[in-house]
This record gives structure tokens, sequence and C-alpha cells, in this order.
């Protein structure tokens, strides 16, 4: 496995700026998740160490070379696409076993046979080697697309979106599978998605991108308790933040230049109102059996809870609202930490 080092790198395609200044380090045997919506980079990035994109300005280092300029032949990296890209008329085996037998690559075919059956009983496929790829489930052909990668033993794996094409269960399993992979493996993976859910259940870190650029780094727990501006602490959490004009809230102290409340939806307490002291009012309540999803209206913002299911709550009741642990945002988006003057 290596260390994947970019060093201002940057990369425009005619007027968009696809990549922009970007300098991380993907550290030896980490996962590190690359996280943001459709045209943040992240698959221009993931092309840019596969050689694939030449990079505008910056390099590139791998296990301490400069391979900038090195064709993808020679970078050691494997790819796992969004579509599984299976020959259908190989047998898994043959499909498994196909990067061993490249020309650039060549082994002998009793260590081919090693490394496959290896790599099938990770991915639970021996029962299946014998199967053409095209009798296979879609859950099963992303096992063989991935194990493909796998049996290179490369530096680094490369994974574009690999499991947004399967349902949610299995993306659920999948998911479970490609972190005890990389746990049993050491494997040095560098992963995007636009997924909340896959970024916080796998990575050891995320990457925030926005336009290009890195916003945050960090540990799942990290990026999620602590971001550094509203498209950050977006990225996180289902339901989403709670984004709301501090002056919903006259009462709570906010640090100076704030005018934007964000509260996660675990930090937001609901009680019936007492003595008048309403603040909202309960418009809708989606029960999901262990919890509830409390939407309460506080003048025109929508503002959302998680709730005991089994809560004396209905619709139309005027609450009270409690927040624990608020982000304060300034006008540009920006987090305003508390310390220094509030108001």
């Amino acid at each position: 496995m290596a260390e994947v080092v970019f060093e201002g790198v940057s990369k425009r395609f005619a007027r968009t700026q696809a990549v922009a200044d970007l300098s991380l380090t993907v550290r030896d045997g980490e996962f590190l998740v690359l996280l943001g919506p459709t045209g943040a980079g992240k698959t221009t990035t993931l092309r840019l160490v596969a050689g694939l994109e030449a990079p505008d300005a910056g390099r590139l280092r791998m296990e301490g070379r400069d391979i900038t300029g090195e064709p993808p032949s020679t970078r050691d990296v494997a790819f796992v696409f969004q579509q599984y890209s299976l020959y259908p008329h190989l047998s898994v085996y043959d499909n498994l076993a196909f990067p061993l037998r490249s020309p650039a690559r060549r082994i002998p075919e009793d260590q081919v046979r090693a490394r496959v059956t290896e790599i099938a009983r990770l991915l639970h496929l021996q029962e299946k080697l014998d199967n053409r790829a095209t009798r296979l489930s879609g859950g099963q052909m992303q096992r063989v697309a991935i194990g493909r990668a796998l049996v290179r033993r490369p530096a680094i794996f490369l994974m574009d979106e690999p499991l947004s094409s399967l349902d949610a269960k299995l993306r659920a399993e999948m998911r479970v599978e490609l972190k005890r992979i990389h746990r049993e493996l050491g494997a040095t993976i560098l992963y995007v998605t636009h997924d909340q859910t896959e970024a916080m259940t796998m990575a050891t870190r995320i990457g925030v991108l926005e336009h290009g650029r890195l916003v945050q780094l960090g540990s799942p727990r990290e990026i999620y308790e602590d971001p550094i501006n509203i498209h950050v602490a977006t990225r996180l959490g289902s339901p989403s933040v709670n984004l709301m004009p501090r002056q919903l809230f006259p009462s709570v102290r906010v640090p100076e230049g704030a005018v934007t409340i964000g509260v996660r939806t675990e930090h937001v307490r609901i009680r019936k109102s007492a003595n008048g002291a309403a603040v909202g009012r309960v418009r809708w309540i989606e029960h999901l059996g262990d919890q509830s999803h409390l939407h309460v209206t506080v003048a025109d913002t929508d503002v959302i809870t998680l709730a005991d299911p089994h809560a004396d709550l209905a619709v139309g009741d005027e609450v009270a609202i409690e927040m624990v642990a608020p982000l304060f945002f300034d006008a540009s988006g920006e987090r305003v930490r508390p310390g220094g003057n509030g108001r």
C-alpha cells in the first residue's frame, strides 16, 4: 500500500474549474472518502491519480516519487467504476483473473488460481466462480468488479461511487463488505460519493469538496460535529441540519456576526408550551417506528427534530423549543464560534 500526496493540484475543462489548488495526503492504509454533489470534482480527482487526466498545475506523489507525468500503466492503481464493467462472456473466475493475465502483469497460472480463490473467499463468491457474469445479481456483479481490483494488490484503490447503482439493501450490505475488506487487507482506498451514509459509515477521514475545492478534512465525527461552514454542515445529517435566522430566537446568546443558527435534529428539544410560552406549532409528525420526526413551524421556518414516538404531541400543538449545542454562521455562511462578545 502507499501514501498519495496532492501538492496544489488544479485541473480545468474549458470554463469549468474541476479541481482547484488541491493539497491533500491520502495516508498509507486509510479509507479516505471525498464527499460532494455532482460537479464537485470528485471523479476528476480520481482520474488525476490514475493518470487518466493530467493536472494543469501542481504535482502528485505516490510512495515518495513524483508520478505527475507518468502514464497510467506505471502508477500501480486499481479503479472501480460506478458501473460493473465486467466481461459478460467470461466466467466469474476469468473476470477476476483477467488483470493477472495481462501482458504487463502476467504471473504463473498457479499463482493466479491462488489469488483468485483468496479474493473469491473474501467476497463470498466461492460458489459463483464458474458462473457467467450475466448470471449474477447486481450485488454479486459489483463484488466481482471490486474483486477484479483486489486481485491486483495495487498501491491504492480508486473507487468512483461503486454502490450508487445498487438498491438500498445491497448498498447497506456492500458498505459492510468494503469496510471488512479494508480492515482485513489494510488497503489504501480513495473513495468518492455523494452519499453521506457511505461517507459516515466507511471513512477513516472525510474530505468535503465544493466546486473543486477541498473545504474541510477530518474524521466523520469531526466533520459532523464541527463543520467549518454551512456547506459542510448540510452535507452530513439526515434529516439535514436546521438553519434558522437568529432573530427567531432573540433569547439565545449568539457570537458577534452570527446571522444564522444551525442545530442538528437530535439537539432540538420540544415540549408542549405552558403559560403562553409558545415558540412554534407542530405542523406534521412522521412516525418511523423507533422514533418520530417532528416538523414544527416557527414563524415561516420549518424546524425538524427527533421525538419519542410515544410523546404526547399532536399536529397543531403549540410548543416551546430548546436548542442544545447550536452552531452559528455569519452572512457568508462561514462558522462563527462562541467566545468573545455575544449578543
